[in-house]
């Protein structure tokens, strides 16, 4: 089994500019930086709703790239799953933020810290199975 190291650092970094980016996204718009609720709408999008929201989900890969072209050292993450898995894990994510009304970023970070009780159980919800799966993977399917 592979370490991952410790870089408490970089974390509060990518927090911070998560926290501002849908802090400002709030302020700016009073819209939720609820990245399944962005993309979903974007296929269906009211009059003059489409451009911020095409904005926002292709700042994404953008910012991943340009994070990675000025610190090399950030890019050591590799996709290493097979694409059936890939797509079965994207048909099973997006099947739990309909259920769920949200994802983790909608829910974990926005309704969080707009106190929404139920983004709250949504959050335990999320991070119980995370960590269940994990053990799972990592313990009993490894081992076998």
């Amino acid at each position: 089994m592979e370490e991952t190291a410790f870089t408490p650092l970089s974390g509060l970094a990518g927090g911070v500019l998560i926290g501002a980016a849908s802090a400002g996204l709030l302020l700016a718009s009073g819209r939720i930086a609820g990245i399944s609720g962005i993309l979903g709408r974007s296929f269906f999008p009211a009059a003059g709703d489409l451009a911020w929201r095409l904005a926002f989900l292709l700042g994404l890969p953008l910012g991943a790239w340009l994070t990675g072209a000025l610190a090399p050292a950030t890019r050591a993450l590799a996709i290493t799953s097979s694409l059936p898995r890939l797509v079965a894990g994207g048909l099973l994510v997006g099947i739990g933020t309909q259920i769920a009304n949200g994802c983790t970023s909608g829910h974990g970070i926005c309704g969080l810290a707009r106190g929404s009780r139920r983004s709250l159980v949504a959050t335990l919800v999320f991070m119980l199975t995370a960590a269940a799966t994990t053990f799972v993977a990592r313990h009993v399917l490894a081992a076998s």
